[in-house]
């Protein structure tokens, strides 16, 4: 009796723990960030209990099992955030690729730029957005030695603004930077246009404040940590705000790559679909799509937080992630058709 006791418990428990982590994912962030806070949470701290709970259901009656097997699917789907995509029809197709490739760290590494340029050149990208390049050398210096800065300068059209670097294989042209400022920092965005297969193509690459500091305050300080994680969390989401006012005024197609910090579901990122625009990974990937997390926890990615997001007007193929060895955020990469059906 003691022993079935415990296994309703633990069934209990877990629906309970799998509401509350769904409820996370729509919650009005400015009124329960606590809430949104477990989106950041690595899956295998609550897979792993929600799974064990769903064995133990089958020493239990049949409405226990069915609780508990509920709770698991609903784990690996919603709260994990599995991809069903199907490919759009249409022409002129486009490979893109986001890659924050964290250059300061592959600067203190012999090799690191090498691993960067060999997973660009891995999935040869038609237009290449970068962020966190803060430390490329484009010198034209025959005695400077940047694998990535040649494989890119050699075979692409280059527009570089501080951390941010946008190539393409066709022409580049109205390259301008946007403010996104956060507490009367300045803070940026680049714009592009790429004129292929008939089409002026809006491109723009964005990397929003990072959640480290708000998750290390909430992490260390607990409860008293909480309104760190807050203003983190309002100042990202007061970006996400003002570059949704500059999309609403581009006019074309869009395509938008770049480290979000946050997951699709989150308010941050929701806010830039409503102006029009779809995950490309959601669209036609299939899978979790992971890009952070696995220089953290032993090699395993577990947040999506890398995104493309593209205008309705644009047909998805596919979309994928890349390798995890060169940065410490994997590649998203989308073969993507401008003249969608």
């Amino acid at each position: 009796m003691a022993m079935r006791f415990l296994l309703k418990t633990g069934v209990v428990l877990a629906a309970i723990a799998v509401a509350l982590l769904c409820a996370g994912q729509v919650v009005e962030p400015r009124q329960l960030p606590g809430l949104v806070l477990i989106n950041y949470v690595p899956f295998p701290a609550y897979l792993l209990p929600v799974l064990v709970a769903a064995l133990g259901s089958f020493w239990l009656g049949w409405v226990w099992r069915a609780v508990a097997l509920t709770s698991l699917v609903a784990t690996l789907t919603v709260v994990m955030g599995w991809a069903w995509g199907h490919a759009d029809e249409g022409h002129g197709r486009v490979r893109f690729m986001t890659y924050n490739i964290k250059a300061y760290l592959a600067a203190q590494q012999p090799d690191g730029f090498a691993r960067l340029a060999q997973e660009i050149n891995e999935h040869q990208p038609d237009i290449l957005v970068m962020q966190d390049a803060f430390q490329m050398d484009w010198s034209e210096d025959p005695r400077v030695q940047n694998p990535l800065a040649q494989l890119v300068g050699q075979r692409r059209k280059v527009y570089q603004f501080g951390q941010y670097i946008v190539a393409s294989r066709w022409p580049l042209s109205g390259c301008r930077v946007g403010g996104i400022p956060i507490a009367g920092k300045s803070h940026g965005f680049v714009s592009c246009q790429v004129l292929a297969h008939g089409v002026l193509l809006n491109v723009v690459t964005v990397h929003f404040l990072s959640p480290r500091d708000g998750l290390n305050a909430a992490r260390k300080e607990g409860f008293d940590g909480m309104g760190d994680w807050q203003q983190n969390m309002l100042a990202r989401l007061e970006q996400s705000g003002l570059l949704a006012e500059h999309l609403r005024l581009m006019s074309g197609p869009i395509v938008l790559g770049g480290d979000l910090n946050a997951p699709e579901a989150s308010a941050v990122v929701q806010t830039l679909l409503n102006t029009g625009l779809r995950d490309a990974f959601s669209a036609a990937g299939s899978g979790y799509g992971y890009t952070h997390g696995h220089h953290l926890l032993r090699g395993l990615s577990f947040l999506r937080i890398d995104h493309i997001l593209v205008s309705k007007d644009i047909g998805v193929v596919d979309a994928f992630v890349g390798g995890r060895e060169a940065s410490q955020h994997r590649p998203v990469i989308a073969d993507l058709l401008l003249h969608r059906q």
